[in-house]
């Protein structure tokens, strides 16, 4: 298996089943099929779902760009408000970076459902440090 960290979704990203559909320096689309372990007791999908998809998503926009040049990108600030439940079918995301700085970037995620409704946003930002170990 190749190092790249895109080639294929890892620990708690694959736990959740995260599927990534397209990386950019710009944008990130990403999906999850809702399944029952994902719902908390009422029956909606649990809002550390859509906050770790959201991360995820923002981190992988930075990596896509940072990586290259011995850096690594980790979330630094999550703020999501959720504005209606999601239940089943699949979870939408699309994140759109706001700002590239040389330590950090924001990035806004927008959560959607099948039907097109906007149901979570995320301010995320997230941190450009070096490599740990010094490998990129």
């Amino acid at each position: 298996m190749s190092d790249d960290p895109f080639d294929r979704v890892r620990g708690f990203d694959a736990l959740y089943g995260l599927e990534i559909l397209e990386v950019t320096a710009e944008l990130v689309r990403a999906q999850v099929a809702v399944r029952d372990d994902l719902r908390q007791p009422f029956g909606l999908v649990h809002g550390g779902v859509l906050t770790a998809l959201s991360e995820t998503m923002a981190s992988l926009g930075t990596l896509a760009v940072v990586v290259p040049q011995g850096n690594a990108a980790m979330g630094l600030s999550n703020s999501t408000s959720f504005l209606r439940p999601i239940t089943d079918g699949t979870i939408h995301g699309r994140a759109l970076r706001r700002h590239r700085g040389r330590t950090t970037w924001i990035w806004d995620v927008e959560i959607t459902d099948d039907d097109g409704r906007l149901c979570a946003l995320t301010r995320m930002t997230i941190a450009v440090r070096p490599m740990p170990g010094g490998s990129a």
